[in-house]
């Protein structure tokens, strides 16, 4: 006769397993943090220091954040001295990297966190990872504010899914529709004219005038609606931009564990995610004032060939393969505003600082702008653009030494051979452009002066047919898609500011370019403009 089991006892045996479940889980937890915050760290530094990489030692849990944190603090601190000489910006930009550079040579580990990251600075290299011939150097996993400005957009997806936005951007931005976009950008510049008329002698903050004009003429080009109605997109995302970059400064934040992330979340965050939900209602109400102007028949050729038009026709694509989502229209929108408008404005703010600096490469510059479309803002058509050989190569300069992105990374997840290294799987490349650029044995002993002229023979002759020392707008099948938009935008900007005005630097201006996502001015760029007629 088997005895009988009573409740207690029951009740004691259920809470003996659950506590048994619970210690299984927090030791599976515990193993995974070890595994990822020790184990991992350890045997990657000790496999690449085994093939001559070596870099500054991993810290326990924080890897090397705090550091970098504290070394980019302490150039913000102060703004740079001796610019009007030198533009050495690489250890003002990217004072980690150019550190370690000397110390560790060319190709170093550092870690982001528990995360390995392995910097590249061999052109090489470079090329071998933006030529991607196996598609194995995939495009980093985004998180925080830099996830809610890019989405899944373009610049973020890869695969089939790239190929096919990709295809998308290349149609609103193909020859025949950029010289139809040549009046909306000429537009714009009038409408920051109208502002700058009561200015004449005194000094104005152009970086922040050119982030409303490149902001204008994205929307105007790109999305059909005016600086108007795209203004609070703009505004969101600037705002994103900088909470972003206070939480990104913050080590203790970027080296949460992921169970934190969920219970803990700052005041930042969830302002973000506020500001990340507004932008999404923006977008979706200028995507439904354009389906309402296809229902009146007010647009001639489906939804229309801009950008916009272009992504409601996939959005609604017969082949379920090709279709996209509204989300990945939200994303791309996001995506494109943010990109359209920020890289550019960057270009145009270190030009301009360029030429008020080097006055004698302005008016060399102005002469040529005259003698070619005339005074006034005669802007003929994009024949007389491209011929704006002197503009060209101060732009290039200008790229060269103050690239708008001044980085950027992918990730691998299996094991792959780059170059003579074998690369395990689970490590992140990052490559710095600026390291490039700024590279003296490839660009020589003044490769920190201001020198137009390195580009008179063009871009193969300045870097001695070494293309990937030069690769402002990246390379390979990932070359961005607005380069020539970019392009053509600074020199219409640029050719109707030198044709009716002067400028020169403000005497309040301190030097300060600091890396967020692009180069920026900490404190602006302050200068005088003198109007000519």
């Amino acid at each position: 006769m088997g005895t009988e089991i009573s409740n207690a006892e029951k009740i004691h045996y259920v809470l003996i397993s659950v506590c048994v479940a619970i210690l299984l889980y927090l030791l599976s937890i515990f193993v995974s943090f070890l595994h990822k915050a020790w184990w991992k760290p350890i045997r990657i530094q000790s496999l690449l220091a085994s093939q001559g990489i070596k870099g500054p030692p991993y810290e326990f849990l924080y890897g090397n954040t705090r550091e970098i944190i504290s070394m980019v603090r302490e150039r913000m601190a102060s703004p740079m001295k001796n610019y009007l000489q030198s533009h050495d910006v690489f250890p003002q930009v990217q004072p980690h990297r150019h550190l370690w550079i000397n110390i560790y040579g060319k190709n170093f580990l550092n870690w982001h966190g528990p995360e390995p990251q392995l910097c590249v600075t061999e052109p090489e290299l470079i090329k071998e990872i933006l030529t991607n011939k196996d598609g194995v150097y995939l495009k980093p996993e985004v998180k925080g504010h830099v996830k809610m400005i890019l989405g899944n957009g373009l610049s973020m997806v890869d695969g089939q899914t790239w190929v096919h936005r990709r295809k998308l951007a290349n149609h609103a931005f193909y020859a025949e529709n950029l010289r139809g976009m040549v009046p909306a950008m000429i537009t714009a510049v009038v409408v920051m004219f109208e502002r700058w008329k009561d200015h004449d002698g005194k000094e104005i903050d152009v970086y922040e005038e050119f982030r409303i004009l490149t902001s204008d003429v994205i929307s105007r080009t790109a999305f059909g609606s005016s600086y108007v109605e795209g203004k609070n997109i703009f505004e969101m995302l600037m705002k994103l931009v900088e909470l972003g970059s206070t939480l990104a400064s913050d080590s203790s934040f970027k080296t949460r564990l992921p169970f934190f992330e969920k219970i803990w979340r700052r005041k930042e965050e969830i302002e973000m995610e506020k500001i990340d939900a507004g932008i999404r209602n923006s977008v979706l109400e200028i995507i439904k004032k354009r389906e309402e102007m296809m229902k009146k028949g007010e647009l001639h050729d489906d939804y229309g060939r801009d950008y916009l038009g272009l992504l409601l026709n996939a959005n609604k694509d017969p082949d379920e393969h090709k279709r996209i989502t509204v989300q990945d229209m939200v994303d791309e929108c996001k995506s494109m505003y943010f990109a359209g408008h920020e890289t550019t404005a960057s270009l145009l703010t270190w030009t301009c600082l360029l030429l008020a600096v080097h006055t004698d490469w302005q008016d060399k510059a102005r002469k040529e702008v005259i003698e070619l479309l005339g005074e006034n803002n005669q802007i003929f058509n994009e024949n007389c653009i491209t011929k704006l050989k002197i503009m060209t190569m101060i732009i290039n300069e200008s790229l060269r030494l103050y690239p708008p992105v001044p980085g950027s990374t992918r990730r691998i997840e299996r094991q792959v051979r780059l170059g003579d290294l074998i690369l395990p799987g689970g490590i992140t490349i990052g490559f710095s452009i600026i390291a490039a650029h700024h590279n003296p044995s490839i660009w020589g002993e003044n490769v920190h002066q201001f020198k137009p002229d390195r580009f008179s023979q063009g871009i193969a002759k300045a870097t001695n047919n070494n293309l990937m020392a030069f690769i402002p707008f990246g390379y390979g099948p990932r070359t961005c898609v607005g380069s020539n938009f970019a392009m053509i935008e600074t020199k219409i900007a640029l050719a109707m500011i030198l044709q009716s005005y002067q400028f020169t630097l403000s005497p309040t201006y301190a030097h300060s370019p600091f890396d967020r996502i692009t180069i920026r001015p900490q404190n602006g760029l302050k200068i005088i403009v003198h109007k000519l007629y």
